[in-house]
């Protein structure tokens, strides 16, 4: 398996009136029913029992759609993140782990320090664990004490301290691992490929009849995850991604016929690409994935250019690196080969586009023209800490987590949807993980 596999999660779904429809979380007690439960120790914290009405109601829902036909069903919901009344595990008994995988994303080193404040300050937890090196990790690295006071200070730091990797995953040795270790609440913080992976570790937990939550919390900086508001790192992408846009703006305004080309983070969707061409306002064309485009010809690309050029003298082009790529030449693609979290490799369509401009300058005689490509920013945006929207953002992200396992839940991603946050099944997180566009946000 490259980063995980598809896993076969028993589905649990609740039918109500008017069309309403629960797809549920799986629960410890789906499987070991004789769980005992005890009184959420948040109910005697003083910072939280003085808020009126802090727990859940356990028959809370959040509506995947709000807007809704008077006629109309109800459609699909899901639980409601937060605390509940009753958890699962006394504070002295939870031994829990936290794991990053994949690419590097800001915001990483928040919800790990979030998921280790919120089980020590609101829980009463004192043992957990860092995963170091992505899934690989479970069985062949040493592992982290962490502590508040090794957290501290790590959400200023950009990248995970916790380290990552693509693919290793192993789920009969990561699950022995866990059960060798004593482990019982799993917090794995990755993408698509790394919760696949989560869901075929809770298969094995479940099937193993062990007393172990596998929470994840999802993270893309791509935004593509359809089924949540956002991602976290996202907002943070977009912003720096303002500074190579200005670069290229600077620097094709101050030549003749100037072009500025910037290549910014989108596999299979263009969020960063068309928001941080919204939010700058010198972008002159914005190329996504989700929106097909041609070169010659009526309409194409070229045609824009040179309308662009003659009005103003200069452009700034920003291309996801996801676009374009079924016009790239066969002897430039990459063949179907993928990376190890199985990831199709994408070929460089910055460089190819701007040689594609060069060369149909060189055509037209042109020789004014100038391509300019600002350097590729996406490690310098993978590798910045969260700004304070998605530090925030993570906050909520962990604590919602930590509350989940905490209450029993297993086998669930979280995150914001319709702003409120929600405890979503793996197998409904890894079947929408591909199919978005920017559409869902009212975007052409």
């Amino acid at each position: 398996m490259a980063d995980g596999g598809c896993a076969a999660i028993n589905t649990k779904i609740e039918e109500g009136e008017g069309g309403y429809i629960l797809e549920d979380v799986p629960h410890l007690t789906d499987y070991l029913p004789s769980l005992l439960t005890y009184p959420n120790p948040l109910q005697d914290n003083p910072a939280y029992s003085v808020v009126k009405q802090y727990f859940v109601d356990v028959d809370d829902t959040v509506a995947q759609k709000i807007v809704v036909h008077k006629n109309g069903d109800r459609g699909i919901h899901f639980r409601r993140a937060g605390p509940r009344q009753k958890v699962y595990f006394k504070s002295d008994e939870v031994h829990a782990c936290i794991v990053t995988c994949g690419g590097l994303c800001p915001g990483l080193n928040t919800v790990i320090r979030e998921i280790v404040c919120g089980l020590h300050y609101m829980y009463g937890v004192s043992k957990i664990i860092g995963i170091d090196g992505g899934y690989m990790g479970f069985y062949s690295k040493n592992t982290v004490t962490l502590t508040p006071k090794v957290v501290n200070d790590i959400h200023k730091r950009g990248g995970t301290v916790l380290g990552t990797s693509r693919g290793g995953h192993d789920t009969s040795k990561i699950v022995d691992s866990i059960q060798d270790r004593g482990i019982n609440q799993v917090y794995v913080i990755g993408g698509d490929g790394t919760q696949k992976g989560a869901a075929v570790i809770y298969e094995e937990v479940r099937r193993r009849g062990l007393k172990v939550s596998v929470a994840g919390i999802p993270k893309t900086i791509d935004n593509d995850i359809p089924v949540i508001d956002r991602s976290f790192g996202f907002d943070t992408a977009v912003e720096e991604a303002q500074r190579a846009i200005n670069a290229a703006h600077v620097e094709a305004e101050s030549t003749e016929n100037g072009i500025g080309v910037v290549k910014l983070m989108g596999r299979y969707s263009g969020f960063i690409a068309m928001y941080a061409t919204l939010a700058s306002r010198d972008v002159d064309c914005c190329l996504i994935p989700e929106s097909p485009f041609f070169l010659e010809g009526k309409g194409g690309l070229f045609q824009f250019i040179r309308k662009r050029l003659k009005e103003n003298g200069h452009m700034v082009i920003v291309i996801a690196e996801g676009a374009g790529q079924d016009l790239l030449t066969e002897s430039m693609q990459s063949m179907g080969q993928q990376d190890a979290s199985g990831n199709k490799q994408l070929q460089d369509v910055g460089f190819w586009i701007s040689h594609r401009i060069k060369v149909h300058t060189f055509a037209i005689r042109a020789s004014s023209l100038t391509v300019m490509i600002v350097a590729d920013p996406t490690y310098m945006i993978r590798a910045i800490p969260g700004n304070a929207s998605d530090n925030v953002y993570c906050t909520l992200l962990a604590q919602s987590a930590v509350h989940g396992a905490m209450a029993g839940y297993t086998g669930f991603t979280c995150g914001p949807v319709n702003g409120r946050h929600s405890y979503i099944p793996f197998n409904v997180s890894i079947a929408l993980s591909l199919s978005l566009s920017p559409s869902r946000i009212g975007m052409k």
